[in-house]
């Protein structure tokens, strides 16, 4: 009875059907959120509030059909996302109203949004590249705090009596070069500098070569790499799922087809031998 009601119950987690209704409630919950920070009249009030149920309930179910069709449930709250989309479901099930958890609770209902990563494998591919991106991107940033602090400084000794707003401190300095590599009116503080020191634009140019376009392909290209990996993971998954063989499977089943064929002549070889002595 169990099996029966996991089989079919996992059939209807892979269906294409139920996994677009789990998106489209997710939307819902989100134009739901929206609508409740607009002045709304009563009868309005009284539609969210029952959407927000039926939002609430569909989510624990949708959750209980995923824990249910798992294999390995014991793991199940091994995965991130599991945890995530578990305690949202929880905690969308504190009553909101008359309640001292009732900002927690609407807070959590803001969250619910992020559910769409955890549904969307491609988003959790974008969201996990990032997050293993982090180690390596942490010395391209500490290189890019480097460049940030010799041309701060640079800056503040030079450009200090031009314009002491712009060019104060070091500490102001960084917050003017942030703005000059987001190209936010960083002509105008170029300009500025060029009436006084006609060659500034030497600093500013290297400045934003640096920090603009050499850093910015470092960064693009890291995470480009860790998704190319992410994504052929998900491939192998899915393969797995679906018990299609890989490249190396194969590869690995004609080695062992070569040494069976090879022992398999050597066998013939030595009992034709064994004849002719015979």
């Amino acid at each position: 009875m169990y099996e029966t009601i996991k089989t079919r119950l996992n059939n209807l987690k892979n269906n294409k059907a139920f996994e677009l209704s789990v998106v489209a409630v997710i939307i819902i919950s989100a134009l739901e959120i929206g609508a409740k920070t607009f002045p709304l009249s009563s009868g309005a009030v009284s539609v969210t509030h029952v959407l927000d149920i039926f939002i609430t309930l569909f989510f624990l179910f949708e959750l209980s059909v995923r824990f249910i069709a798992d294999e390995n449930k014991k793991r199940f709250f091994t995965k991130g996302w599991n945890i995530f989309d578990t305690l949202v479901v929880v905690i969308s099930l504190i009553p909101i109203n008359d309640s001292e958890m009732a900002l927690l609770a609407r807070l959590v209902r803001v969250f619910r949004v992020l559910r769409m990563v955890s549904v969307v494998p491609e988003l959790r591919v974008l969201i996990n590249s990032l997050i293993k991106a982090l180690p390596q991107l942490g010395y391209v940033i500490l290189l890019m705090f480097i460049i940030f602090y010799i041309y701060a400084a640079i800056g503040s000794f030079i450009f200090n009596e031009i314009n002491p707003k712009l060019w104060g401190d070091i500490a102001i300095s960084m917050l003017t070069l942030f703005r000059i590599m987001t190209f936010e009116d960083w002509t105008d503080i170029q300009y500025e500098t060029m009436e006084v020191y006609p060659m500034s634009w030497v600093f500013y140019l290297s400045f934003i070569f640096f920090t603009a376009f050499a850093f910015l392909n470092m960064v693009i290209g890291i995470v480009v790499n860790v998704m190319e990996d992410e994504r052929s993971k998900l491939r192998k998954e899915k393969e797995n799922a679906q018990n299609i063989p890989t490249i190396e499977d194969l590869h690995s089943e004609i080695q062992q087809l070569k040494a069976l064929i090879i022992s398999q002549q050597q066998s013939t070889n030595d009992l034709t031998n064994k004849e002719h002595l015979s």
